[in-house]
């Protein structure tokens, strides 16, 4: 709940403008599909109080305020379905809910977040809404909502309101808690494929697919990349040793234990050399085109503070750096490097004019969500090295004309992936397949990169793991790569979609232990299945939990196991409500009734029409290729037919069951009670030939026989070994 300050010692009116508050009462962080979206998202029971009776229009020069505010807001279209209708809503007076939905939205936009859902609805008590909000993170969701109260208020009541100093916190929590952009860029990809994505820390470990089909990415390092290859691209004189043995060309060069020795590893070689930390990346601690004694071993200790295993001096190989990713060993993008000037005017400084003429680049931040950072002449010791080395310092002023070369680690910031020469190509998927990398980022030196390698400077001087992508998907010239791509396609060829058969059932009593008893059949035909519902949670027949398990934590503990290659989830009302569900789609989706309402006004669910609104959300899951298993006796269950993406199977206690027989007469499935047999009733059934069940004595509890024999249908469990289950049970 946010607590708002009690503001006194002010003028009579604004006291009484200062009445008009929202408060939020609850939150909850839904991770996963519920009744607002499929996806993630905070729910805020917000009450508005006197506001109630104040919509925006009767708020004298509140437009003006949260337009000057936040003029992004320009871009909303609520109702009228194009840019500006939010503001004509606010013109003609919307409540004060509806807005904060709109404000926090737009405080994500300006974050840098691309969200774009929210929802206001009114509840059954006067002034109270239920106000949603798609969010990536909980803690960035929060932060934006607190933020977006404290617009309102001031938007309200015209007080100073700071949106940048409110942005800048939002903004930290984003870095702490949000993904990377190569982490959310190979996400991106793999949604695109309908892949299942799980989130396993709070930084970017992250799950694609679900049990034993899944796979796992870490940045840009996959479950296929292995320890070794990863520790033969840190050590860089070991993979350089690995890859000369195999005639991949790199620099000459060797390990140096001290300042001295690097000057005479040097002098063997030959100037200008390179000096770097063996186990180094993304450039930190690396000195370039170096011929000087003194330049050698003042860049030996900065080389050194960025290695825990040594430092290695190379000969200095002309041309320009590249960036060539290889993934699965085909190249996915390459990217060409620039050196980094600065041009004098005779009054500004050096550190001035790297302000004025490189700090200003917008592809330059200091978060992870850049792909350069700025430079800081003093505070970055391979800049100053370089410019000590011109004779310069932070604070020299540079004469008009006299260009300073200011960093020579080259920043990869051109495509010219279409210009890569197939030899040259060749070379840098060989020196991946070296290492052993699935996902490598070869830097490589050469003249021309269109040209082949022969008669030209040519040096394979790095092979990284864990490459940033950053320079692919949002380079300063040419073409953006979707990198993401093949990354995913690398883990999950063809038509994979890492998806384990996700089974959900609800209802009232009559569908007590179904989860059980369907486990049962399915673990006799050799599935591995975790089973998370009232009974308790079970892997792969082993009790984990006793305790009623039929929750969103237990469901995802089934879906991360990687030994478990199908899930039995049971799902009620209160789950969908207060949580989320953990799984994204559905192949089976089983419903016999819409279950008991006790406890539901928690959350406002106060009619049948409202609890179906909540129930339908099992059904609506069910993947295209999937089916659900509806009971045509309840009635309130009807309706469903309409809002499945896969086939429907109908269960009656009564093959006269005219929604049956018109579901039939159209070419889809049922089972049905008839004569003392579970009937299989369709085209299909007929195609497979499944006979008639014939029961011992009719059961108690026949709508969940029913479900079961409809469920292992669905499920392809053969009909002989079906019909020996069920007449095992009943």
């Amino acid at each position: 709940m946010i607590e708002n300050p009690i503001l006194e010692n002010k003028p009579a009116d604004t006291q009484l403008m200062t009445q008009k508050r929202l408060v939020i009462l609850r939150t909850m962080w839904l991770d996963g599909p519920n009744i607002w979206t499929y996806r993630s998202c905070i729910e805020a029971l917000v009450d508005i109080q006197e506001l109630e009776q104040f919509p925006s229009n009767l708020l004298p020069g509140f437009y003006e305020r949260l337009t000057a505010l936040l003029p992004g807001l320009v871009d909303h279209r609520c109702g009228i379905g194009e840019p500006g209708g939010f503001l004509l809503r606010v013109r003609e007076g919307t409540y004060a809910a509806h807005m904060l939905e709109h404000i926090v939205i737009e405080l994500h936009t300006q974050a840098g977040l691309e969200v774009g859902f929210g929802k206001a609805r009114m509840t059954s008590k006067e002034g109270v809404y239920k106000m949603v909000f798609r969010t990536p993170d909980p803690v960035v969701g929060m932060a934006c909502l607190e933020a977006g109260v404290r617009l309102l208020h001031a938007a309200i009541e015209g007080t100073e309101y700071d949106l940048q100093a409110e942005l800048k916190v939002i903004k930290h929590h984003c870095d702490m808690h949000g993904l990377g952009p190569s982490t959310q860029h190979i996400l991106d990809a793999a949604y695109e494929r309908r892949i299942p994505i799980v989130r396993l820390n709070d930084g970017n470990l992250v799950q694609l697919g679900h049990g034993n089909k899944q796979q796992r990415i870490w940045t840009a390092e996959t479950s296929k990349t292995s320890a070794i290859a990863e520790g033969i691209a840190a050590d860089k004189d070991l993979c350089k040793e690995l890859l000369a043995q195999c005639g991949v060309p790199v620099p000459e060069g060797e390990m140096a234990k001290s300042p001295e020795h690097a000057w005479e590893i040097a002098q063997d070689i030959g100037v200008p050399v390179v000096v770097k930390p063996v186990d180094g990346n993304w450039g930190r601690g690396v000195s370039l085109e170096l011929t000087k004694e003194e330049d050698v071993k003042n860049a030996w200790p900065l080389a050194d503070k960025e290695s825990y295993t040594g430092v290695i001096v190379e000969k200095f190989i002309r041309g320009t750096e590249h960036r060539v990713l290889v993934v699965n060993y085909q190249v996915a993008a390459v990217s060409r490097g620039e050196l980094v000037h600065v041009m004098g005017d005779g009054k500004s400084t050096l550190q001035e004019l790297c302000n004025q003429q490189i700090n200003t680049d917008p592809r330059r931040g200091e978060s992870e969500i850049f792909p350069l950072r700025p430079v800081n002449v003093e505070k970055n010791p391979a800049v100053f090295l370089e410019v000590q080395r011109q004779g310069y310092t932070a604070t020299s002023v540079i004469a008009n004309g006299v260009k300073v070369l200011i960093e020579r680690n080259s920043n990869a910031s051109e495509d010219v992936t279409d210009l890569i020469h197939p030899e040259i190509a060749r070379l840098c998927c060989m020196a991946a397949r070296v290492v052993g990398l699935d996902v490598a980022g070869i830097d490589l030196v050469c003249e021309h990169i269109d040209q082949s390698p022969k008669g030209q400077s040519l040096a394979v001087v790095e092979v990284n793991a864990g490459p940033g992508l950053l320079m692919h998907i949002k380079p300063a010239k040419g073409q953006a790569r979707n990198v993401g791509k093949p990354i995913v396609e690398s883990l999950f060829p063809g038509d994979a979609n890492g998806r384990i058969p996700t089974i959900s059932y609800s209802g009232g009593p009559e569908i007590d232990g179904f989860g059980p008893e369907l486990t049962e059949i399915l673990e006799d035909q050799g599935h591995k299945v975790g089973l998370a519902c009232d009974q308790g949670l079970v892997m792969n027949g082993r009790t984990i939990n006793k305790a009623p398990s039929a929750n969103w934590q237990s469901g995802r503990n089934c879906l991360i196991n990687k030994n478990l290659d199908t899930l039995v989830m049971q799902v009620k009302a209160s789950t969908i409500l207060s949580e989320g569900l953990p799984y994204d789609r559905s192949s089976l989706a089983v419903i016999t009734s819409l279950g008991a309402m006790e406890g539901l006004e928690e959350w406002d669910i106060l009619t049948k029409e409202q609890h179906f609104n909540v129930m339908r959300t099992v059904v609506d899951l069910v993947l295209g290729s999937g089916h659900a298993v509806v009971n045509a006796d309840e009635v309130s269950l009807l309706p469903l037919k309409d809002l499945c993406d896969g086939k429907v199977i109908w269960i009656s206690s009564s093959a006269d069951n005219p929604i049956v027989a018109e579901h039939v007469k159209n070419g889809g499935m049922a089972v049905v009670y008839q004569g003392e047999n579970i009937q299989f009733m369709g085209n299909r059934a007929e195609a497979e030939q499944r006979s008639p069940i014939p029961l011992k004595q009719p059961p108690v509890n026949l709508t969940k026989a029913l479900a079961l024999a409809a469920a292992g249908w669905a499920m392809d469990v053969p009909h002989h070994l079906l019909r020996a289950d069920l007449r095992q049970r009943y």
